[in-house]
């Protein structure tokens, strides 16, 4: 997982801690650092962002021992990765289901993103994730645009024993929502995960009926989805999912299979939203808590 966004910053580090710590040393090493982390998936203004922040830092720093300053650059990358993905709104999501819960009201999450980045799937993770701790869960079926989308909807619902409410295709997906919401009342269960088509976000109409939906349902928290893998796109398709929509968090999926890991950085900086979570294999338990300290802390091992 990200290999080559581990050997960037490894070669960084061994870079700069065997080279004076001044201004016209560190400037063609952070500069070559810069083209590896946009070769990384990295987007340009976050990797300008962490180059700059690297240069005030560690400019003019006199230390002599060498072990010494390989660990003053560790230390001064570490932070300024953390202050990149760590974000002024950070979510508990079990803390806020559990407040929901005490006024005896069902949380809810509505989905968003593109087709192909794994959202129905990761919806039954987090089902998953929800019902190992003691949440009872249902599913909105309200992507009713695309063909065999309620039917993958309700496979994955029939593994975890837990309940789909759907319409039929061409129905009002806030329709759809909005009674998958009242059935959670009527049944006192937790938590209501919304499903909703996937669409490119430059389709307007479809995005409008993205706004529609969350406007009729207000949900707790707009989940955007996105594919770890697609590099730079992912940054472009939350801004614009943003711009639209109002996300409020981030799970990246395939991140197992993500030998860059630029979009990682780069989304929670460009969104300024947390990720909730990283889809890291194929079954429902392979997803994990986002934590930018283990983060940070794995990619610069």
């Amino acid at each position: 997982m990200f290999e080559k966004l581990k050997s960037g910053f490894k070669g960084l580090v061994t870079k700069v801690t065997t080279t004076e710590l001044k201004a016209d040393n560190l400037t063609p090493i952070l500069f070559d650092f810069k083209m590896s982390l946009a070769e990384n998936d990295v987007a340009f203004p976050v990797a300008d962002k962490i180059c700059d922040e690297l240069e005030k830092r560690l400019t003019g720093s006199s230390i002599k021992r060498f072990d010494d300053r390989k660990e003053l650059v560790e230390d001064n990358l570490k932070q300024v990765l953390l202050d990149i993905l760590k974000t002024e709104n950070q979510i508990d999501l079990l803390e806020k289901i559990s407040e929901k819960r005490k006024k005896a009201e069902p949380f809810v999450l509505m989905f968003v993103g593109i087709n192909g980045t794994g959202k129905t799937t990761t919806i039954a993770k987090v089902a998953q994730f929800l019902k190992e701790k003691k949440y009872s869960v249902v599913l909105a079926g309200a992507d009713t645009y695309r063909a065999g989308s309620i039917e993958q909807l309700e496979e994955h619902a029939h593994r975890l024993s837990i309940r789909v409410i759907k319409h039929t295709y061409g129905a009002d997906p806030a329709a759809v929502a909005f009674d998958t919401i009242n059935h959670a009342k009527a049944h006192g269960i937790n938590v209501v995960l919304i499903d909703t088509a996937g669409r490119m976000q430059t389709n307007q109409n479809l995005m409008n009926e993205l706004v529609k939906v969350k406007r009729v349902i207000k949900p707790d928290l707009v989940i955007f989805t996105v594919d770890s893998l697609i590099g730079n796109d992912a940054v472009m398709q939350a801004e614009e999912f943003n711009k639209a929509i109002g996300i409020d968090a981030t799970i990246l999926t395939k991140v197992d299979a993500d030998v860059k890991g630029g979009s990682s950085l780069s989304v929670t900086y460009v969104t300024q939203k947390p990720i909730l979570f990283i889809g890291v294999g194929q079954t429902y338990k392979d997803l994990e808590t986002f934590d930018p300290e283990k983060f940070v802390k794995m990619i610069l091992r």
